[in-house]
């Protein structure tokens, strides 16, 4: 599981986005050498305003572990299945003002580009662009070398980095084989700091989780870990060259060395598993352990935890093993009816309809009733939008959720304010009275809550709808089948207990 050596070495497929180069914009993106963050900081306050938006949309519950305190920079780095949804709750759940290291069209593109530009996002061109021939190998080193130079900087001068180490976005249960970006900025920024007498930078590993990632309203949980301390290894000449604004690259042996320290740290918390199937497995064999020492799971980060063990164990007790085919084979038949292993109740069995499963159904119907129509003016047109450009996506599984986020991020800044103001002309409103602006901010704060309530409502309402699916399966000849491989699997967990 922790082997860096086994990990899947894939190169990326670049999207048609990926394949379209702005070179001028590249080439005047900010940057600074100096330790100064080369971001506006309104802007980053408004960011995470966007952030916190669309948290609030597409998660219903959000936990995070609470990150360990630090004086000087901090790189944040975490395994990427969820699209820029990873990197933002990154920023979310600290204080530092973070600078990114992205994708170059990410930095250059219309709308999500701009805002990125603002908050000095800085370019990476990747290997697998030079090689399909969208850039050449000279710009990219140049470019490159910059952004390296701009992070390593930010991080001496205290700030934060968040880099995504495997370098693309991927759908798998374990970790990728990690790029040397990370490393690399870490060791020249420990360097520039020492020179200039600041608080050595740290890494950050970083676990994100989630009930299923590219499920509407799931639920997310941020885990931290001690961090990784960055060892010294440019000599005086060097460090004053790095110091000057001259990307020195650190020594190969030092970057292979963190780089598999950060491997070895980063690994455990993902889910390690072999597949998405045995993952579900091991999750099964959690609850169904929790239920019989009367722990239920009730929150992710519980379930993540108790999974982890599971995980462990296994690879330590070999009695384990007879249980994986019979957990395999429920936990895949509950996946196929879009079911996980929370729809088992305490008792060991399938949860049943009762009486506040219809009280779910009245509380989400009245709460969606009385929202309906202040969130379908305030949020339907970018709700729409966001439907359309997933099915128009070649980003893969994790463009769901991204745009989704996307929708609520942009709601306050863009979509709130225009509706708005049209409200405020339709009503014969002088925009510029006092009557006016107060009108305009009040209809962005009801749309804000209505959207809210509505999801609040949609919440009850799909708790409902899960139990009925839940009930409706159990009746099934495979429901049964189901039951039958639980009752095997509690058997034989009860002598491993």
């Amino acid at each position: 599981m922790n082997d860096s050596d086994s990990a899947p070495e894939i190169t990326p497929e670049l999207s048609a986005a990926a394949h379209k180069i702005n070179v001028k914009k590249l080439e005047k993106a900010p940057y600074d050498h100096t330790g100064k963050h080369p971001g506006n900081l309104s802007f980053s306050y408004l960011l995470r305003l966007m952030i916190n938006v669309g948290k609030s949309v597409i998660f219903r519950n959000f936990e995070s572990d609470t990150i360990p305190p630090n004086i000087g920079g901090r790189i944040s780095i975490a395994t990427h299945i969820n699209g820029l949804v990873d990197p933002s709750l990154m920023i979310l759940t600290q204080k530092k003002r973070i600078i990114s290291l992205g994708r170059h069209d990410l930095i250059t593109g219309p709308i999500i580009g701009w805002w990125s530009r603002r908050n000095g996002a800085q370019p990476v061109l990747r290997k697998a662009e030079v090689e399909a021939g969208v850039t050449g190998r000279d710009f990219a080193r140049k470019i490159n070398d910059r952004s390296m130079l701009t992070i390593a900087n930010c991080l001496a001068g205290g700030h934060g980095a968040v880099i995504m180490p495997e370098g693309k976005s991927h759908q798998d249960s374990k970790l990728h084989a990690l790029r040397t970006g990370a490393a690399r900025a870490a060791l020249a920024s420990a360097a520039i700091a020492k020179k200039r007498g600041k608080p050595a930078p740290v890494i950050q590993p970083t676990g994100l989780h989630w009930e299923r990632h590219y499920w509407f309203r799931t639920k997310s949980y941020v885990e931290y870990i001690d961090p990784i301390e960055i060892k010294l290894v440019y000599d005086e000449d060097k460090s004053s060259r790095l110091e000057e604004g001259e990307w020195i690259e650190p020594p190969v042996s030092a970057v292979n060395e963190l780089k598999e320290e950060m491997y070895l740290k980063l690994s455990p918390l993902t889910p390690g598993a072999p597949d998405w199937e045995t993952y579900r497995a091991w999750k099964l064999i959690a609850h169904l352990k929790a239920n019989y020492n009367e722990e239920p799971l009730t929150s992710l980060s519980q379930e993540v935890h108790a999974t982890r063990r599971i995980r462990d164990e296994i690879n330590e007790n070999d009695k384990y093993l007879e249980l994986i085919p019979y957990a395999t084979d429920a936990a895949e038949i509950l996946d196929s009816y879009d079911l996980d292993a929370n729809c088992i109740n305490q008792n060991q069995k399938l949860k049943k309809i009762n009486l506040s499963t219809f009280f779910n159904a009245f509380i989400g119907i009245f709460l969606m009733t009385l929202s309906s129509i202040p969130a379908i003016i305030g949020s339907g047109i970018q709700s729409l939008l966001a439907r359309y450009m997933v099915e128009g996506s070649d980003e893969g599984l994790d463009a769901r959720t991204t745009y989704f986020f996307l929708a609520g991020m942009f709601s306050p800044v863009i979509f709130w304010p225009i509706i708005s103001l049209i409200l405020v002309l339709i009503l014969g409103i002088n925009f510029f009275s006092l009557q006016g602006l107060l009108c305009f901010v009040l209809i962005i704060f009801v749309f804000y809550l209505s959207s809210l309530i509505f999801l609040l409502g949609y919440d009850h309402w799909s708790k409902f709808r899960k139990i009925v699916k839940i009930s409706k399966f159990s009746k099934t000849p495979i429901g049964g089948e189901f039951e039958v491989l639980i009752e095997k699997l509690i058997t034989q967990l009860e002598p491993l207990k």
